[in-house]
């Protein structure tokens, strides 16, 4: 298996504001295995960066085009990071 962490940050767009949106994910996250972080932030958006396993990164991605049920996700964008935070634990920022 090696070092297969990586990390990534994604944007979500749509409804993704007082649906839980942050408090799914730091769910999901953990559930996964993953570390980082999860926020709200002015323009609407929600922003998060994850690090952990390939595979488990992939996952997350794939939940946060749907999101928690009252969430109407329009867009995610994912970007891959260069080095690792080596975050401890999942948090929800503010």
């Amino acid at each position: 298996m090696g070092n297969d962490k990586k990390r990534v940050a994604m944007r979500v767009h749509g409804k993704v504001h007082g649906v839980f949106f942050r408090a799914s994910t730091q769910e999901k996250a953990e559930a996964l295995g993953l570390a980082g972080f999860v926020q709200n932030e002015d323009d609407g958006t929600v922003y998060l960066e994850a690090e952990g396993d390939a595979e488990a990164l992939k996952q997350l991605e794939q939940w946060a085009h749907q999101g928690p049920s009252r969430a109407r996700v329009q867009k995610v964008e994912v970007k891959e990071l260069d080095e690792l935070k080596e975050f401890k634990g999942f948090e929800q920022r503010r």
